[in-house]
């Protein structure tokens, strides 16, 4: 072998190993962050606000070159997991999430689903972030479940405080789903209408998931002639049906939920009879949303051709981890670190104008900080849109 020959020999032996250990350089400083919710039947568009807020913000980071946590670069990798709305299936997706050492994970969207994946996060050391209310899931000895946004127990006061003096409501009726998550809801819901005053005037109502004609449903409960129908925990698809019913039988006055809701699914489904249609909404109105929000907003729409309301709130979870992480850098393979960092972690809220500030909160209702700090956004629903009521905040 002459010199030049074994001189390019060697060259390309250097860049080969440079490539490698880019390579290996790249794997190693992937970031995985974890999905386990609904994201098809009945309530698909709660979890696939998730999915695609998680995806868009991602893709936004790793635009920019990625996060720097404790002077490493990584890019952000975002796995997600269909539990279809059942616990078994949740269960396997958090082992899926444990399988490939992932201790983040936002998610299950349901009561049901957050509660049983709760074994198999605190054995596999796994932070969740569920959008479920249990008060269980929040207060010692649970520790690794985050509430993701705000609960009925805490929107439903508000929202019926708020109808009490500004639209003369003084009775209200509820219809639930029967399943663990509207019942929760509706007994949560009946707690808080009776303190503030509110004559309940039916509460025993429920229908089942697979119903299609909520005629026979809601006749018993208009025949109280409530001021104010709470659907309460109501799926998505379920929402236009019930709400298109009732205007059907006559009923004229206030529907509301404290579920989130999508615009475009209750214009296909109830059109102008869903006009004042009022639910718990994104945690973002355009009076208050950043320049960074709109850019989100922008981003999400190029990559699914759409914008959901909903993901106003859910774009939240990820920034909360990713920013936890940057103050607690061990945090990311010790979740210990990021509990303890909870306590005193406070960021600037990219997603709000002025000095908003990202913090947990929750230690009114569960007594310790397990809660992302999200505006309470309340909207009404108007002509193909949500329209903002009013923000509130919640301790």
């Amino acid at each position: 072998m002459n010199r030049r020959t074994m001189l390019r020999t060697t060259a390309l032996a250097v860049v080969a190993g440079l490539t490698f250990s880019a390579a290996t350089a790249q794997a190693e400083d992937t970031l995985k962050i974890g999905f386990v919710g609904v994201t098809s039947g009945p309530a698909a568009a709660w979890g696939t606000s998730n999915v695609r807020s998680m995806q868009t913000l991602a893709a936004m980071l790793n635009e920019k070159g990625g996060v720097e946590i404790g002077g490493t670069t990584y890019k952000i990798e975002i796995v997600t997991f269909d539990d279809q709305k059942d616990p078994k299936r949740a269960i396997a997706g958090m082992e899926q999430m444990a399988q490939q050492g992932i201790h983040y994970v936002i998610g299950p969207n349901v009561d049901d689903g957050a509660a049983a994946v709760r074994p198999v996060a605190e054995a596999n050391d796994i932070m969740y972030v569920p959008y479920a209310f249990p008060k269980e899931l929040y207060t010692k000895p649970a520790e690794n479940a985050i509430l993701g946004m705000v609960a009925s127990y805490q929107s439903g006061p508000a929202i019926y405080k708020y109808l009490k003096e500004n639209k003369g409501v003084a009775k209200v009726a509820f219809v639930a789903a029967n399943e663990s998550d509207p019942l929760s809801q509706r007994d949560s819901g009946v707690e808080a209408a009776t303190a503030l005053g509110l004559e309940v005037t039916s509460s025993d109502v429920t229908y089942q998931v697979d119903t299609t004609d909520f005629t026979p449903v809601l006749l018993p409960v208009l025949k109280t002639q409530p001021d104010l129908l709470v659907l309460s925990g109501v799926a998505p698809a379920a929402a236009p049906q019930l709400i298109r019913s009732a205007r059907d039988l006559g009923y004229t006055g206030l529907i509301s939920t404290e579920t989130a809701q999508d615009a475009k699914v209750i214009e296909e489904g109830a059109g102008d009879a869903a006009n004042g249609f009022i639910s718990v909404g994104g945690a973002s109105t355009p009076e208050i949303a950043s320049d960074y929000m709109k850019a989100f907003v922008a981003k999400y729409t190029e990559m699914f051709g759409e914008y959901n309301d909903e993901s106003n709130t859910k774009v939240y979870a990820l920034e909360y981890i990713l920013d936890t992480m940057k103050a607690a850098p061990a945090s990311i393979t010790d979740i210990a670190a990021f509990k303890a960092e909870m306590d005193t972690f406070e960021a600037p809220n990219p997603f709000m104008k002025g000095d908003a500030k990202l913090t947990y909160v929750g230690t009114t209702s569960f007594g310790q900080k397990r809660q992302l700090s999200v505006p309470l956004v309340v909207n009404e629903y108007q002509g193909g849109s949500f329209e903002t009521l009013f923000v509130a905040t919640v301790d």
